[in-house]
């Protein structure tokens, strides 16, 4: 168990002086890939404005997004009239989702309770 110890504490020494010698050169180099995406001037008020800006975006497009969910609404009832007609692959598509949907639902809860499958820490 000491030895595991020793090499993990080596290997996190190795990487922390790698991120300590390239850490700047590779910042820099993201930051100058990506240099149209910033603002000029970087400052809080560029920020804030900015977040407002998305605010107010997000919520022009509410009525779009109501729009979209409403129609698939309206999709989901009509295979559920239609439900004789239904293929088995579309049934299947429909279980996997509902599936992937479950594991999500539960990945959030183990994430929530601190990764303890379990229960919570009292």
């Amino acid at each position: 168990m000491a030895s595991k110890w020793h090499q993990l504490q080596s290997k996190a020494c190795q990487a922390s002086q790698f991120v300590g010698k390239h850490g700047t050169a590779y910042y820099k180099q993201l930051l100058e890939q990506n240099k149209q995406h910033i603002q000029e001037p970087p400052t809080v008020e560029k920020c804030n404005l900015l977040a407002k800006q998305l605010f107010y975006t997000r919520l022009a497009s509410i009525p779009g997004r109501t729009e979209t969910f409403w129609k698939e609404l309206d999709y989901a009832k009509n295979l559920w009239k239609n439900r004789k007609e239904l293929k088995v692959e579309d049934a299947g598509i429909a279980a996997l989702f509902g599936l992937e949907c479950f594991a999500w639902f539960c990945a959030g809860e183990i994430v929530g309770r601190g990764f303890t499958f379990t229960g919570y820490y009292v």
